[in-house]
């Protein structure tokens, strides 16, 4: 009888890191966060930042050469020199890890069985939930005047005129925004969708850094887009974190910058940025070296990169993001 297998029991007790100290490898990472960087272990590189693994969903990445990438399974069959493609040597790959590891041979009965079965049919046959209700953000019927674009606080952030005339961005005296640096939000079609407010400086302890309007859904627009649709298949995009990150990119010199209004990549993101590229184009990560960064950059990592080519233009020590450093230091890293 063959051996039994439980792939889903061996990638649910089996951590990356485990198996990349199994190879001896694991030293040669460095930690960031919840995530290890480094020269990739399977292709020998020596490029110090090309593999990423991350250790909550348990996979990792290689952006250099080979591109490999997948579960830990897929680690060990390409560790291995076997064919990720070929069920004989996933199969392999698996028996060696139950050896290595102890994992316990253990078929399921018939009445587990049984039961998976039922409850596959009964989610077959279960009626389809109704669609909760489509999320929009409708055009502004309105547009503020008279905003301060020489507002101190847009000269500290290192703009320029051109910058600030280029975004909209200004102080704004009167209205919800009032006291705050006002920021035009866009939705890729071009409509202005909502207004963004930005304290100038540290807001005090009743106040947020940043406000949004109630209703506004920044997980449905990618700030900028707009602006660089026309580049984007041609020279992909430069995707930062922050508004002020995306101007200072921008001013730069890459046009091509677009921003998530934060770290985290929402599915429609996921899917303007790639529609914006086209099947074949590129896409570099240049968020904040800290944690929300670390996990944020993993993730669209993981997301993107089986649709597009994706690099990460490493920013350096921790702490830093596109915002903190000079124009010739944004063009020495996405040079």
């Amino acid at each position: 009888m063959a051996q039994w297998i439980s792939f889903k029991d061996i990638k649910s007790q089996v951590s990356i890191e485990v198996v990349l100290d199994h190879y001896g490898v694991l030293g040669t990472l460095k930690r960031k966060g919840n995530n290890l960087v480094g020269p990739c272990p399977i292709h020998k590189g020596t490029n110090q930042t090309q593999f990423h693994v991350s250790l909550t969903k348990n996979n990792f990445n290689c952006f250099g050469d080979c591109h490999a990438g997948g579960n830990v399974i897929d680690l060990v069959v390409m560790m291995e020199g076997m064919d990720k493609e070929s069920m004989e040597d996933v199969r392999k790959a698996a028996l060696m890890m139950q050896e290595w590891f102890g994992i316990e041979e253990k078929r399921p009965s018939k009445a587990e069985t049984e039961t998976v079965a039922e409850e596959e049919q009964r989610v077959r046959e279960e009626p389809a939930k109704e669609k909760k209700e489509e999320l929009i953000n409708p055009p502004l019927k309105f547009a503020l005047k008279n905003l301060d674009l020489n507002h101190p606080y847009l000269i500290e952030r290192g703009l320029t005129k051109e910058t600030i005339e280029t975004f909209g961005a200004g102080y704004c005296t009167k209205g919800i925004m009032a006291g705050r640096i006002a920021i035009p939000i866009h939705n890729e079609n071009g409509e202005l969708v909502a207004y963004i407010g930005r304290w100038p400086g540290e807001p005090p302890e009743s106040e947020p850094r940043y406000k949004m309007p109630s209703g506004f859904h920044k997980s449905l627009v990618v700030f900028n887009l707009h602006r660089v649709r026309d580049l984007a298949k041609e020279k992909g995009l430069i995707v930062v974190e922050g508004f002020f990150d995306c101007m200072r990119v921008w001013q730069a010199g890459f046009q091509n910058v677009v921003a998530l209004m934060g770290s985290s990549l929402s599915d429609e993101q996921e899917r303007l940025i790639v529609d914006a590229v086209g099947p074949n184009g590129k896409v570099a990560l240049m968020f904040d070296e800290d944690d929300a960064g670390w996990a944020g950059r993993e993730d669209a990592l993981n997301r993107l990169a089986s649709r597009v080519y994706v690099k990460v233009p490493g920013l350096g020590d921790e702490g830093l993001q596109p915002d903190s450093l000079s124009e010739e230091e944004i063009r020495e890293r996405l040079g």
